[in-house]
């Protein structure tokens, strides 16, 4: 799965008050009265983007940049971050798809080309774009979890995979969380939904 690290917007002191109308600063001081990081992102959110009528892109990256800026980390030592999601709805029952994320040779035709997987929890994969991790948790048929390791990766970062039946047809839904700058965050989400598009086209198409 091939990932270039580019933001949607450029996070920028121009681009912030060009898009919102406000500094980085401007912001944050006003989050700061509000009470700070502990009011809760929920809050902060409604608070930018319901309040204030901020784009969500932006609301979710001032939110993280105020973290940042205030020094805010989780027990592990990093920021939060940015959790981004991807879902894909397949016509597919749900065995078949997560057997597409069980089985090497299944996996390097919509993931990465020559994907190496030990399934099993505390088993690892890889592959030739780079792509790595390990299995956490695994709930055949339902769900998946494993680590995202790399250069431009944190080692908190973690994956979630679903699959939840309807009807005829499976949503895969991928999250991916703790990631730690925007560039990696729109990277990820636009590599995990141009994947899932090439996963739908080959079990729909019957490759």
């Amino acid at each position: 799965m091939k990932v270039t690290y580019r933001a949607q917007n450029p996070v920028s002191a121009q681009a912030v008050r060009k898009a919102t109308g406000k500094s980085w600063e401007e912001w944050f001081t006003l989050i700061d009265k509000f009470g700070g990081a502990a009011k809760g992102r929920k809050a902060i959110n409604e608070l930018l983007y319901n309040k204030n009528k901020v784009d969500p892109w932006w609301t979710t990256t001032i939110v993280v940049e105020y973290e940042r800026a205030r020094k805010v980390a989780e027990k592990d030592g990093h920021p939060k971050g940015y959790t981004i999601c991807a879902t894909k709805a397949i016509q597919a029952k749900p065995q078949h798809l997560f057997d597409a994320f069980a089985k090497p040779a299944a996996l390097s035709r919509w993931f990465g080309a020559g994907t190496k997987l030990d399934f099993r929890e505390g088993g690892a994969f890889s592959n030739a774009d780079g792509n790595r991790g390990t299995l956490k948790k695994i709930n055949p048929g339902k769900a998946l979890r494993f680590t995202w390791e790399g250069e431009r990766h944190a080692p908190v970062e973690t994956v979630e995979v679903k699959f939840q039946p309807s009807g005829a047809k499976c949503t895969v839904m991928i999250t991916h969380d703790r990631l730690q700058d925007r560039d990696t965050a729109d990277g990820m989400r636009a590599a995990w939904g141009a994947a899932l598009d090439t996963l739908k086209s080959q079990i729909e198409g019957g490759d």
